[in-house]
């Protein structure tokens, strides 16, 4: 009598930046299975992933250390069936994943098929199946809408009676409310508002500058359950240029990105744009100023922004100005502009809306799948104890809420 597979996914229900693991059992020895992932996204997209495995002697295949032979990722990769997600054939072009409703988990379809499947898999039957809950908010984290002092965002609240770290979560060029990674950290402990602040209306776009900001990170700061001396900024890709030249840069960018380079496939490569780095420095952050300690996360392989020679002149300034033992740069390889918390989909390329001409482009953000969820991984562990290090020090323990 033939053996049912058995497929085992722990935990199947975790926080997004909790690794799983995924074993299948029951096998016959050296059974050629293919491992598969499906999504169905919020905009009711589908994606997936797929690898490619042989059963060992006793009949199993654990993806934490056995090698996929083929599929959408390659070699021994506990996570890929999360990283290595894509569109499903036939999908809409310039998809990005994101997670706008943070209070429901992603849920994943793992299967398990027999042979090595490529595609097909909707009319085949799956050998055994497991969904999985992927959640951004812990137990008890709690979800507060802000609007106040013309600030538009959401706080994200850890249980507990506090005072908690706060954290300052900015978004760049995309513009909207984004929420996954202030829940998520709000998960670590912190007291967490992301903020809306680059509108797709160009004119609304040149009126935000420093007095938003400062509000935003007043109301914060005054919050009850924050430590008022506890408070860090966090952003990625426009938000640095914003938060001090907003009026120079935004205009400056979109009147210059046609002459930005475009790859074989008509994809926008933006970088070009932002160099050569100012040298007057009445165009630039002044880095000599600042007295805090500052963690750079890059790219090396970066096709929207020139992060690699913007960091080796922030880098600069502060030697000059003797202040660079505040600051930690962490640069990766291979890796591209979008960096997400760990196991999001590496994210190439995506559509985007320019802010002002309102034309809709293929932007190029770079990055190679391997080294940049490498990067996702390591750079999350150390964004997480950089903010432990200078924020937790003073205020009451935090025992992170598992689900």
């Amino acid at each position: 009598m033939n053996s049912v597979p058995v497929l085992t996914v722990k935990p199947w229900r975790a926080l997004f930046d909790e690794k799983f693991h995924v074993v299948v059992g029951n096998l016959p020895p050296t059974q050629e299975v293919t491992l598969h992932s499906l999504h169905q996204s919020e905009d009711t997209d589908y994606w997936e992933a797929f690898g490619h495995y042989v059963s060992d002697a006793q009949g199993m295949v654990t993806v934490a250390k056995d090698e996929s032979f083929g599929g959408t990722y390659e070699g021994v990769d506990p996570m890929g069936l999360l990283v290595s997600m894509r569109p499903i054939p036939g999908s809409r072009t310039g998809l990005r994943l994101r997670i706008k409703d943070v209070q429901t988990p992603m849920l994943v379809h793992i299967s398990v098929y027999r042979g090595h499947m490529s595609q097909g898999f909707r009319e085949q039957a799956a050998l055994a199946s497991v969904i999985t809950e992927r959640w951004y908010m812990a137990p008890g984290v709690r979800r507060v809408d802000i609007t106040e002092g013309g600030v538009t965002g959401t706080l994200f609240l850890p249980p507990g009676p506090g005072p908690f770290p706060g954290v300052l979560d900015m978004w760049g060029g995309g513009g909207g409310l984004v929420e996954y990674r202030a829940a998520l950290l709000a998960s670590h402990g912190f007291a967490v508002m992301a903020i809306s602040y680059f509108f797709p209306d160009h004119k609304k776009n040149t009126t935000i500058g420093y007095p938003y900001f400062e509000n935003a990170f007043r109301l914060l700061q005054d919050h009850c359950l924050v430590a008022t001396d506890r408070i860090a900024l966090l952003g990625i890709s426009f938000v640095l240029f914003d938060l001090v030249k907003a009026h120079y840069l935004c205009p400056r960018v979109c009147s210059q990105y046609k002459k930005a380079c475009r790859d074989e496939k008509n994809r926008l490569i933006w970088r070009d744009v932002f160099l050569p780095i100012p040298e007057d420095i009445d165009l630039k952050v002044e880095m000599g100023r600042i007295t805090c300690p500052l963690l750079l996360v890059v790219g090396q392989d970066d096709q929207n922004n020139a992060t690699v020679e913007a960091a080796d002149d922030m880098k600069k300034m502060m030697e000059r100005a003797g202040n660079s033992h505040l600051l930690t740069t962490l640069s990766y390889p291979g890796a591209g502009h979008l960096i997400e918390p760990p196991y999001s989909p590496h994210c190439k390329v995506s559509s985007f809306l320019m802010p002002e001409s309102r034309e809709r482009v293929l932007m190029l953000w770079g990055g190679l799948t391997k080294p940049h969820t490498v990067a996702q991984e390591d750079s999350w562990e150390k964004i997480l104890g950089f903010l432990r290090e200078h924020l937790c020090h003073s205020v009451k323990p935090h025992v992170q809420s598992r689900l």
